[in-house]
């Protein structure tokens, strides 16, 4: 049976680092879908959170999960508002295309 190591900052960080490339490349490649770009941003900060936790266990420190859970904050907040705007741009607009949003203005 292989025994398999405990995996260590570095993995966490490249796993942080892809989640963020994958959530840069999201933003970039889809410019017209606005759950798509709130989805990406919310991958943003889950992989800014996964450094933050990775590196607060490295160093024995609990100021990195506090701030995980002040971004986590955010980030619901974030996405409330965020899903509200889109709710109200689909009543006014009837459509979610990020371009349609020239049309509200007065």
């Amino acid at each position: 049976m292989p025994s398999f190591a405990a995996p260590t900052l570095t993995h966490y960080l490249v796993l942080g680092a892809i989640l963020f490339a994958i959530a840069v490349v999201g933003i970039f490649l889809n410019r017209r879908n606005v759950i798509i770009l709130l989805m990406a941003i919310e991958l943003m900060l889950l992989a800014v959170n996964l450094n933050f936790i990775a590196f607060s266990h490295q160093l024995g420190d609990m100021s990195g999960q506090v701030f995980v859970f002040f971004i986590l904050t955010v980030a619901a907040a974030e996405s409330a508002i965020g899903l509200a705007i889109l709710v109200l741009l689909f009543r006014n607009v009837g459509s979610i295309d990020v371009e349609e949003l020239g049309k509200l203005r007065g």
